[in-house]
């Protein structure tokens, strides 16, 4: 288990630390796919719901903090126009709510 942990440039409990964090971001991000799909599904038609966007943020997020941390440019340059995007679209996605007295209307990030 030592030399996998090695292999990786895990040296610390710091880095074990953040290897966790790093593993549990990109379950968060993962799953967004999966909320996704099981909306569709339920809906019989593509929907994306509020939740993908907030697991993107967080997932995306996270992934962004580990990445800085490992100081690895791939993550880090394919993060930060993510989370910028998935902020913005939470940031749209309450404004409607607010401009339709709660109700959203038929744009992607309503639910059905």
């Amino acid at each position: 288990m030592h030399d996998i942990l090695v292999f990786f440039g895990i040296e610390s409990p710091t880095d074990l630390a953040w290897l966790i964090v790093g593993l549990f971001a990109q379950t968060m991000f993962s799953l967004r796919f999966i909320i996704q799909w099981l909306r569709s599904e339920k809906a019989k038609r593509s929907v994306i719901p509020h939740a993908f966007w907030w697991f993107s943020l967080f997932g995306g997020l996270t992934l962004l903090a580990y990445g800085l941390h490992r100081r690895e440019p791939v993550l880090i340059l394919g993060q930060v126009m993510g989370v910028a995007i998935y902020a913005r679209n939470i940031v749209l996605i309450h404004r409607s709510r607010g401009d339709h007295g709660g109700q959203t209307g038929p744009a992607l990030g309503a639910n059905p």
